[in-house]
């Protein structure tokens, strides 16, 4: 993809607006230098996920194999740090005097995780409230006003109290987005897995059984919901840690939504259903 810098845009204006936005990016910072280079030591370019930069820092082969760098942070969320050493390579010769080194941080740039809690009852509460510490904004939706308002839920960037169908409609999830579903009864859990199967949020939870999962599974197949979609979601939700109280049950979501977020490279125990799964994997064959 072509590079396009703009330089009117501030960055620090524009890291803001891209995480509201739901949008990555990586910010490359020159932290170190040693001798003569082509630009300064902290000099800042930001990498959006569409290639587009601004700001620079030197141009050249340098500013060329840090926007690669900065592409596989954005793929991969990870920081890297890279050194230069103009003196001994002749393609970093830009026809300037240069013979330092330098070194460059680049660093993700993440949207903001956005937890959308579908129901407003015990573990709603408590995973509202465990989640909001561990950084994620949190929307709340129910079709109750006595369980889903501003007096139960003060801190939650939004509080829907209406019909899910009416809400849904008016969200717009991100791949930065996070759902957990957990409803009063077995027909609004299918509701919100209907519509939240189709999005492209990072993750979707939902609360219950295996027998509950699998009966659910069953029903939106049969409305031709593919079952890839379904296989992605978690549930049951939650790490398996013997969560009872809906206090656990909560830390118990959050630490999967965690785990998530940072794409934990550790064998976690999740609570997902593996009959449910491998009832979805046979039934994709015969399709």
């Amino acid at each position: 993809m072509q590079r396009v810098t703009i330089v009117s845009v501030d960055i620090y204006e524009e890291i803001p607006r891209l995480r509201r936005e739901g949008r990555k990016a990586a910010l490359a910072t020159i932290t170190n230098v040693r001798g003569s280079i082509p630009s300064f030591e902290t000099a800042k370019m930001l990498v959006r996920d569409d290639g587009t930069i601004v700001g620079t820092i030197g141009g050249g082969c340098v500013e060329a194999e840090v926007w690669e760098a900065a592409r596989e942070v954005i793929r991969n969320e990870k920081p890297q740090t890279l050194t230069f050493n103009l003196n001994n390579n002749p393609k970093y010769d830009t026809g300037l005097v240069c013979g330092g080194t330098l070194e460059v941080f680049v660093e993700p740039v993440l949207p903001v995780s956005t937890l959308y809690i579908f129901g407003a009852g015990h573990i709603a509460w408590n995973l509202y409230k465990v989640a909001r510490i561990a950084g994620f904004d949190v929307v709340v939706i129910d079709d109750r006003e006595t369980y889903a308002n501003r007096e139960r839920f003060p801190e939650a960037r939004d509080v829907y109290s209406d019909e899910y169908e009416h809400v849904m409609a008016q969200l717009t999830p991100s791949e930065a987005s996070y759902m957990v579903i957990v409803t009063r009864g077995h027909r609004d859990d299918m509701r919100v897995l209907r519509w939240a199967a189709e999005t492209p949020a990072r993750y979707i939870g939902m609360i219950g059984s295996q027998r509950k999962v699998i009966a659910i599974y069953k029903e939106l197949e049969k409305e031709g919901i593919a079952p890839e979609k379904l296989a992605r979601v978690y549930a049951p939700v939650g790490i398996e840690i013997g969560a009872i109280t809906p206090e656990e049950i909560a830390v118990s979501i959050v630490a999967e939504l965690i785990a998530i977020r940072r794409g934990s490279e550790t064998p976690l125990p999740h609570m997902k259903s593996v009959k449910a799964a491998e009832i979805l994997r046979v039934t994709e064959k015969e399709l």
